[in-house]
């Protein structure tokens, strides 16, 4: 049997990598992915470690190989260096010791297989087939979006909220902006629980909380570059202060799933419009100035958008394009 070996960073997993991965699986009856990590990178090794389970399910003969390394003992850097390659090389043998093959993208891999006494096939060194670079995609995700690995795009995705009081445009602008960017959505939770804001209680508000937060997880991996939501945890704490006054606790996990990455704020300058399910328009405005203080309090920066209905629209576009597409 042939064994073979494959080392990388995976920072982030692209289609370069399953290019090479797919190579060698055609060369070897097995082949051991080793992902190599430290604490001090940009993206955590058990996030990597997720990629690779995910993407190797379509590589059977591919093996994960977790390596935690101390960047004292073996360098961080693929440069080509003998003493360098001579470090690996060691550590390699130890965690891969039947490998007969390493595969490479990079010169260093010669002098890597030179000192395990094995094989190299250097594999598409000068990016013809996938012109790409882990550097480039972390910079600007969604300028090279189609060139990342399935199983990573959800970290990459761009969360925006969309707060503000009631009758605002919220649900509708939303919606638009998702179908504009070719994507999905999440909607406000309030009207799953209640159908009228003043029948809602406290406990309601912890219910919304929640179902909002597994909403957000569940339409993340399906988003394409953005994920629009309707409200956020933040708004929903407003509203237990508010309506009860009162703090609204939430678990880490709902807090976490509520990071975005920008907030728009509609402002209640536009028409009231009452369906029988929203506060009275003296409360409604109320409400916007308590959502844009509880904002401020907490240190969630947001932008305002303002005017009708097709002008909210374009001007979510330019702050978008100008924050996302620079």
């Amino acid at each position: 049997m042939t064994s073979g070996l494959i080392l990388g960073k995976f920072m982030p997993l692209h289609k370069g990598h399953l290019a090479l991965i797919d190579f060698a699986c055609r060369h070897c009856d097995t082949v051991s992915v080793v992902v190599g990590y430290t604490d001090k990178e940009p993206i955590a090794g058990n996030i990597r470690e997720y990629w690779l389970h995910k993407e190797l399910e379509n590589y059977p003969k591919a093996i994960l190989v977790s390596f935690k390394y101390d960047e004292t003992e073996l360098p961080n850097t693929s440069e080509s260096s003998r003493n360098v390659s001579a470090l690996w090389a060691d550590a390699l043998k130890r965690i891969v010791p039947h490998a007969d093959i390493l595969f490479t993208s990079e010169p260093y891999g010669e002098y890597v297989a030179e000192f395990m006494h094995i094989k190299h096939i250097l594999f598409d060194e000068k990016r013809t087939i996938h012109a790409v670079s882990a550097t480039l995609i972390r910079e600007h995700p969604l300028q090279y979006w189609g060139l990342i690995a399935d199983a990573a795009k959800s970290y990459f995705v761009k969360k925006i909220a969309l707060v503000g009081t009631e009758s605002t445009g919220k649900t509708t602008l939303t919606q638009k902006l998702a179908v504009y960017y070719n994507t999905v959505f999440v909607p406000e939770m309030a009207r799953e629980i209640i159908e009228k804001t003043e029948d809602c209680s406290y406990d309601d508000l912890s219910k919304i909380a929640t179902l909002h937060a597994n909403t957000i997880l569940k339409k993340l991996p399906e988003a394409h570059k953005f994920l629009f939501v309707d409200t956020d945890v933040m708004i929903t704490k407003s509203y237990a202060e508010f309506l009860f006054n009162k703090k609204l606790t939430v678990a880490s996990w709902i807090e976490e799933a509520n990071d975005f990455d920008l907030h728009l704020f509609l402002e209640p300058d536009c028409d009231y419009i009452q369906d029988g399910t929203r506060l009275s328009q003296n409360e409604r405005l109320r409400l916007s100035d308590h959502h844009k203080e509880a904002l401020v309090r907490t240190g969630i920066s947001f932008i305002s958008i303002n005017g009708n209905w097709e002008e909210r629209f374009e001007q979510a576009k330019q702050i978008i394009e100008g924050r996302f597409f620079k």
